[in-house]
């Protein structure tokens, strides 16, 4: 028999609001409305399948501060991370939305209806206080708390909400199961006692022996449960993810486990996480839950610490196990024994034992260079998965960025570098030129800073397609501002490799081989806001590379630019 719900009643608001179903999309359309945030859709689809019974909707003030200070709603229930409905107060006041009034919450990928809040509340909050109480410090390295301040509106609604429509998926639907779903699928099968296991990175040969072991102990089947909404920023793709939990799901032993995808937006909120994660397998029938080392922490803190003990979400969740009715599954990291070919709990192994282990740094490492991944730590078909979605450098896509002044010889040396790489092969090459950008995609920009910066920003959208795509982009625009050159090395660098490189050429020998005859207007006052004559220039601080045709050949500057390439794998066969 699958566990109660928390609170007793599974708040499955689709099933209570079937019956006016129908009478709430017609009134949905009607309605000013609010287009969720990806972490807010996350939030309220598990509100309305009942994952995070028993809330009916977004907390108010009185139950946000007694979440917050007390871990509880005002009726006592234990609840440990505030889940709001945080919407700037300017587009509140532009749809009039106001206490008692009704509002659609609407998808922000398809803008279909999914529920209507009624206002309760709108209230503001302290929050470095919420960074202090729910996630230890107020440290912006926690990416919760760095999400707080950067990303969270200034005013939160809460109010109970009604259903109007599920969100729609497209990927993997007959594996993403409500809690009623799942329920059902533990009676199909005469499951009476289930471990749940929670994780947000791929599962190797260590996680299934993890699990296998929890099964045992508790004469219990398995339910593989992974995070598919918002993760750590930083973790391998939920696509990546479940091709590898797919693959693995035959080494189980047939009938012992199931795999069911959670659409949980994570906070990375360590101790009190965990107890979040107690409560939603309970929702979804599990009686039993594994807890790991350091679960849902987000790393180190700004001092270079953890930011919580390795055992310390361990304590919490046991010091509450009488309220939540779900057992937990203590489990230490698993260590790999040669000699035996075996894994074991690392406070298991004996004294003066061999011991190997490979870390997720290293993991990574060898995943970028090609580097072997040995079979006694994952499964040949796992690799396989993750080496296609983490080719090795020689296989990523990268940016080279020129910037510098009008006739610096920037584009000579893209064009020589394009010929370069086409001569090496392996990748296709791009070229994106200040003035072929400037005709074919910015052609009513004039030269403002903000028409500049919005110019650079989509040489940098497509610069990041292309290096997503794994090709090599070459762009040469001016690129005056410094921010602007950074925003594009951030998007970029998000899918392979980036290199700026300051066209340093002196402004009098930009003046000589200007031929066109661009900077003498200027200089004569026909042109105004010339970059180098009467508008700024920010040199790079750090480029990756300065060149000057004054002092190199465009032949010896190209040569620089792949010595850079080579050094870290981005060509040559290593």
């Amino acid at each position: 028999m699958a566990n109660s719900p928390h609170g007793g009643v599974l708040k499955d608001l689709h099933v209570r609001d079937e019956h006016i179903q129908a009478q709430l999309a017609e009134e949905a359309e009607k309605l000013p409305y609010i287009t969720l945030t990806e972490r807010q859709l996350c939030d309220l689809e598990l509100i309305l399948n009942g994952g995070f019974s028993p809330l009916e909707g977004f907390l108010t003030e009185a139950e946000y501060t007694s979440v917050v200070e007390g871990n509880r709603l005002p009726d006592g229930t234990l609840w440990t991370i505030p889940i709001y409905l945080d919407v700037n107060r300017a587009e509140l006041d532009k749809v009039g939305a106001a206490v008692g009034g009704r509002v659609t919450l609407r998808d922000p990928r398809s803008d279909q209806p999914l529920a209507i809040i009624t206002i309760a509340d709108l209230y503001q909050v302290d929050r470095a206080r919420e960074a202090e109480k729910v996630y230890g410090a107020n440290d912006q390295a926690h990416p919760a708390v760095h999400y707080l301040f950067h990303s969270t509106r200034d005013t939160y609604v809460g109010g109970k909400v009604q259903a109007v429509n599920a969100p729609q998926h497209h990927d993997y639907v007959a594996i993403r199961r409500s809690p009623a779903e799942v329920r059902a699928l533990f009676r199909k099968l005469n499951w009476t006692r289930v471990v749940a296991f929670q994780t947000r990175n791929p599962m190797h040969r260590a996680h299934r022996e993890l699990t296998v072991r929890a099964a045992r102990m508790r004469h219990a089947n398995v339910l593989i449960q992974p995070v598919v909404g918002l993760t750590k920023p930083g973790d391998i793709d939920h696509f990546t993810r479940v091709r590898v939990y797919q693959a693995i799901m035959p080494k189980y032993p047939n009938g012992m486990a199931q795999l069911s995808l959670l659409p949980l937006a994570m906070r990375m909120g360590g101790p009190r996480e965990a107890v979040w994660h107690a409560i939603i397998r309970k929702n979804f029938g599990a009686t039993h839950f594994i807890v790991g080392r350091d679960h849902a922490g987000p790393g180190k803190n700004s001092q270079g610490d953890d930011f919580y003990g390795p055992y310390e979400a361990q304590d919490l969740v046991l010091q509450f196990r009488d309220e939540l009715h779900i057992e937990v599954v203590p489990f230490q990291m698993l260590t790999y024994l040669p000699d035996t070919d075996e894994y074991l709990p690392a406070n298991e192994v004996p004294a003066g034992v061999n011991t190997l282990n490979i870390s997720g740094t290293e993991l990574r490492r060898r995943l970028k260079t090609g580097a072997p991944i040995p079979e006694w730590f994952s499964y040949p078909e796992v690799v396989r998965i993750l080496r296609e979605a983490n080719p090795p450098r020689n296989k990523q896509g990268f940016t080279v960025f020129l910037t510098g002044l009008h006739a610096s010889g920037k584009e000579a040396i893209a064009r020589a570098l394009q010929v370069a790489l086409n001569q090496e092969g392996g990748r296709s090459v791009s070229l994106l030129l200040g003035e072929t950008i400037r005709q074919e995609l910015s052609s009513e920009l004039g030269y403002t800073r903000r028409e500049r910066d919005i110019n650079v920003a989509r040489i940098g959208f497509v610069a990041a397609e292309l290096t997503r795509a794994g090709a090599a982009c070459i762009a040469a625009p001016i690129a005056p501002f410094a921010a602007a050159r950074d925003s594009v090395r951030q998007q970029v660098a998000k899918s392979g490799g980036f290199y700026l490189v300051h066209v340093a050429t002196p402004l009098e020998t930009c003046i000589a081989n200007d031929r066109a005859g661009v900077y003498r207007r200027a200089i004569a006052g026909e042109i105004k806001g010339f970059t180098g004559i009467d508008d700024v220039y920010e040199a790079p601080e750090s480029p990756d590379l300065v060149a000057d045709i004054t002092k190199a050949p465009i032949s010896q500057i190209v040569h620089e630019i792949i010595l850079l390439l080579e050094r870290d794998g981005y060509i040559g066969d290593r």
